[in-house]
């Protein structure tokens, strides 16, 4: 997409001025855009030289990693071969904003010293390199996972907006809510959440502060899932919120 702004002053506000604004506005703006529209077959694809790729990578990896960090990779990818843009002798790249380098994104191009003022946005994929567990062999949706079935790899930790699992406690036990090829990475999303409890269950309720620990007994208001919070109404008729930890088991954590 290449987005340029055009403002056209109106001599006068007579129906022969506004006609003869609008037409020269007309003309100029059909003259900007033959800059940027999309190109015969024939033309060739727009080229990124050296420099400016080297100087799109460092603006995506950002600050140096820490020690211990992923390793960073990215893969800058081509613009639109349709695109034909007009020459520029400046081309600055930047981050679009709210934009994250994580993945698929983006980088902005344009151009800063040239005929005509252009922005188009460049494709690119920011791999992070890091250990997590993965399945030794494919297991379809519903599967049971064993320890057995699981490897510790190297993986693309960006490929997916779930976040990766590397304790074998999160997964050994449980249901893959999706199917999974060998190598595949296991991530949270993968990973079916247990029911504790169901509403209307009767729940031991447990309280753990500092150096203490007591238990009462209630009626769960709602489900008990895995990793959510859920409510359950005590004898003295209070509800509390807690964390499902147990078949017909809630944490209270102050």
């Amino acid at each position: 997409m290449i987005s340029i702004a055009l403002l056209a002053p109106l001599t006068r506000a007579t129906p022969g001025g506004v006609l003869r604004a609008l037409s020269w506005a007309l003309v100029v703006t059909v003259g900007l855009a033959a800059s940027a529209m999309p190109a015969n077959a024939e033309d060739a694809a727009p080229r990124l030289d050296a420099a400016l790729v080297d100087q799109v990578r460092t603006l995506a990896v950002g600050k140096p990693a820490e020690p211990g960090a992923p390793r960073v990779e990215v893969v800058v990818g081509q613009l639109d071969p349709r695109l034909r843009l007009a020459p520029c002798d400046r081309i600055e790249p930047y981050l679009p904003p709210n934009t994250r380098m994580w993945g698929r994104s983006r980088i902005g191009l344009r151009c800063t010293s040239g005929p005509v003022a252009w922005n188009v946005y460049l494709p690119v994929t920011v791999k992070a390199w890091g250990r997590a567990l993965v399945m030794t062999t494919g297991a379809q949706a519903g599967t049971v996972v064993d320890e057995a079935d699981l490897d510790v790899a190297d993986v693309d930790l960006a490929e997916d907006a779930s976040p990766v699992v590397t304790d074998r406690r999160m997964i050994a036990g449980h249901t893959l809510a999706q199917s999974l090829r060998p190598g595949q990475a296991v991530r949270q999303s993968h990973i079916k959440a247990r029911q504790w409890f169901a509403a209307g269950d009767s729940v031991r309720v447990v309280a753990i502060g500092a150096g203490f620990s007591t238990e009462s007994v209630g009626q769960a208001v709602t489900h008990g899932i895995e990793g959510l919070p859920a409510r359950v109404r005590i004898e003295s008729g209070a509800v509390v919120s807690g964390t499902p930890a147990g078949v017909r088991r809630m944490e209270l954590v102050p």
